[in-house]
């Protein structure tokens, strides 16, 4: 008879409780599976998961408590305010009828935004990771026939402050993460700061504020764990994404290329909302805001992604303050799309208050109106660049507001979430929030009150300070909101019927793409859905992708392994738009970085002579060498950037080979993994791991005097596409610039699955 086993046993117990619970697998969410429709049967929240408790129950003095964790916790079967008023509806501010403005009686919203602005302390909730520069805007006076703005005049030039961040993820958080950026811009005009507060993904996920807080605490870690930081690829945000399907068109441009940039320099910009412009004669027009970087719009591949997150998790910072140390000075063009403001604010059928909405600019082309240039970093983080203070609201004469419902719910939050972020209501008077206007406000006191306010009356009417200060008409240069036409209505929690469409742009923008793109798109999907926990979640998302593609659909999930459901309703029908596409078009090698691999046995002559050309193309020269230091000496020393052991692909947009360099002498295994432990070879190994990476991810590659060795022994065919070998350092380097323009040697990736 077999003896008992104790270990044995107690583990077999162990077991079973976690099969109980349904976790089999290390990871489970929640302490039940989920359905695949969204459960409708009212019933209490669910309990914690056998492995979690709270601390122990003491009353705030430490006099125990006897109370369960159920007794903590919130309690009841139906969602109600802070008071425990049970509420019909959080999908929808209170407005005045399904196309009227957001009312400000609407306590619901009131709460729900201001607890969620209070979240964090002290970091921002969203936009925690960020980076900004100083610069100036130069305006071609274009926009003049719209707008009565000062600083969109012909010839004006105006100061502005941009940042540039992730959504998700904290201050700690890796920057080449796929998420949504920000990319917030301070004009410091002479009427007023006006704040452009955007993204570089033209739809937002909602189309009414009052589902922020649920999209963000979707987005970010479990609360129960803490995890994963700065990414959508976990449990949480595929559930809310897939029942709340208007997120379905700015999920799928996160999961397109958009969703990793390889800059801020080479990133979009969008306003997103949709915009009202006042003219010098009162005429209005509607307007959505587009930033257009010269250098052109290019992504990351995701592996390149990876890889950098933990080799450089602050790659973007460092990209961007390096490129305005070299004076490769980034630059953008502001345009704006017009349309005609009429009653039904809506442009070709599309409805221009529903934020999930793009217009093809096929449609209504983008019309340039001025040109930002950041030519200065900011001499201390904190008091710039983490103090800056954005809002929606911050306008000057010329730009108004529209009905958005969430452009409404941000003119609150924005406003509301810098008293605790930044200390009070004075934010305004730190330094890199400062206005280079006149200010005479009648604001008084508060916590951090740097200015000495004289004077004995801060009220209007007034005759004690000689009825100082007086208002400001149209004419002053004050601010007259437009005086547009609300409809008479009901007071509803309602969105207009043409919001229900979810599926019909995320369809143009997947036909818009290129074969290689809508591969990168499949495999974005794949690698979510796969760490997702919950198989109902994976099938819900599939039903959302059925809607959009069928073969989309089919692809992921063939990856998941799981069957491939049919669309309820038939694919709509579109006309895709080529300029959502990042492929096929040609952008200035402005900044760029060129990689040049060189040892102390080659021509540093050549070397340094390719070096200066790349510098007079306005791009950014890499030495990579053994070792640091110099190569050579005198006057014809070459200096190094990089070391074999500190460089990776990733950082450059092309290589140079100065020939074959030999092994470092710290090209060992136990010195630098990346060497392998082939200390025999006659090319150093991460030189030949670098050209494969670079190889892999379609990047230009030349070389000189005897690189083909190089190539060949990193298995690279020097007749391939995008590969230049030639007998003069600065005529390859020519090819490999005119080859940079496209970004990528497209024609290098693997042939797509999809027929083309």
């Amino acid at each position: 008879m077999e003896k008992s086993n104790p270990v044995r046993e107690a583990i077999d117990k162990i077991a079973d409780k976690l099969s109980d619970h349904h976790a089999e697998i290390p990871g489970r969410p929640g302490s039940e599976p989920p359905t695949v429709e969204e459960p409708t049967e009212p019933r209490g929240p669910l309990r914690p998961k056998p492995d979690q408790r709270g601390p122990d129950p003491y009353s705030p003095t430490g006099q125990a408590v006897d109370v369960t964790p159920e007794e903590r916790a919130q309690g009841g079967e139906y969602l109600t305010t802070a008071q425990g008023l049970r509420l019909a509806d959080t999908d929808h501010s209170l407005k005045a009828g399904p196309r009227g403005p957001v009312l400000l009686q609407d306590h619901h919203l009131r709460e729900k935004i201001m607890h969620f602005d209070h979240e964090r302390i002290p970091e921002r909730v969203v936009h925690a990771r960020g980076a900004a520069a100083h610069g100036v805007f130069q305006s071609y006076g274009t926009a003049a026939s719209v707008t009565r703005a000062a600083f969109l005049a012909k010839g004006a030039e105006t100061p502005v402050f941009v940042r540039f961040s992730t959504v998700l993820g904290s201050r700690g958080s890796a920057d080449t993460v796929r998420d949504t950026r920000g990319f917030a811009t301070k004009f410091y005009t002479a009427e007023g700061v006006f704040d452009l507060v955007g993204n570089n993904i033209p739809v937002f996920f909602i189309q009414d504020a009052i589902k922020f807080p649920d999209v963000i605490h979707a987005g970010k870690p479990h609360p129960d764990r803490e995890i994963p930081q700065a990414q959508s690829a976990h449990d949480t945000f595929w559930d809310f994404v897939s029942l709340h399907t208007e997120a379905t068109h700015h999920t799928l441009w996160n999961m397109s290329d958009r969703g990793i940039p390889r800059s801020y320099r080479t990133m979009e910009g969008f306003g997103v909302h949709t915009f009202r412009l006042v003219d010098a004669e009162g005429a209005t027009a509607l307007v959505k805001f587009h930033w257009k970087p010269k250098a052109g719009v290019h992504s990351l591949v995701w592996e390149e992604a990876q890889l950098i997150s933990g080799a450089d998790p602050d790659f973007h910072r460092r990209d961007l303050a390096d490129a305005i140390e070299a004076g490769a000075h980034p630059q953008w063009e502001l345009g704006i799309q017009v349309f005609p403001d009429t009653p039904e604010q809506t442009f070709e059928g599309i409805d221009l208050l529903d934020p999930t909405k793009i217009v093809p600019e096929e449609l209504a082309p983008v019309q340039p109106v001025g040109l930002l240039i950041l030519n200065a970093n900011p001499v201390n983080y904190f008091a710039e660049t983490e103090q800056v203070a954005f809002h929606v609201g911050h306008l000057v004469p010329g730009i108004d507001v529209t009905d958005d419902p969430l452009l409404a719910g941000r003119l609150f939050s924005y406003l509301d979430t810098q008293i605790t972020r930044l200390g009070g209501p004075n934010f305004g008077q730190i330094p890199i929030n400062r206005t280079h206007a006149p200010v005479n406000d009648m604001l008084r006191d508060s916590f951090h009150q740097d200015a000495v306010h004289a004077g004995v009356a801060p009220y209007k009417p007034n005759s004690l300070d000689g009825g100082c200060p007086f208002f400001a008409g149209a004419r002053e240069g004050g601010y007259v909101e437009t005086p547009v036409q609300v409809a008479a209505s009901r007071k509803v929690r309602e969105a207009p019927a043409s919001f229900a469409d979810h599926f019909s742009q995320p369809r143009l923008f997947w036909l818009s793409l290129s074969p290689v793109e809508r591969e990168h798109v499949i495999a974005a999907y794949t690698f979510e859905l796969g760490k997702v926990y919950e198989q109902a979640i994976k099938e819900r998302n599939l039903r959302v992708l059925a809607e959009i593609d069928p073969y989309l659909c089919e692809q992921v999930a063939q990856g998941l392994g799981l069957p491939v459901p049919k669309p309820v309703n038939s694919l709509p029908s579109v006309t895709p738009s080529p300029a959502l596409s990042q492929v096929g078009k040609s952008w200035p090698t402005t900044g760029r970085v060129i990689g040049i691999v060189a040892d102390g046995a080659g021509d540093l002559a050549a070397v340094e002579a390719v070096r200066q050309a790349v510098l007079g193309g306005g791009m950014v020269p890499l030495v990579i060498a053994p070792t640091g230091g110099t190569l050579g000496s005198g006057d014809d020393a070459v200096t190094v950037q990089r070391t074999f052991t500190t460089a990776r692909s990733v950082e450059f947009d092309a290589l140079l080979l100065a020939g074959t360099p030999e092994p470092g002498r710290d090209a060992n295994g136990a010195r630098d993994a990346k060497a392998g432990n082939a200390t025999a070879a006659r090319t150093d190994p991460r030189v030949l791991l670098m050209l494969g990476e670079a190889f892999r991810h379609a990047k230009p590659i030349g070389g000189w005097a005897d690189a083909t060795q190089a190539l060949t022994a990193a298995g690279i065919d020097p007749s391939a596409p995008g590969v230049v070998v030639g007998d003069n350092g600065e005529a390859v380097l020519e090819e490999v610039v005119r080859l940079l323009g496209g970004h990528r040697v497209w024609e290098r990736f693997p042939a797509p699955v999809e027929p083309v």
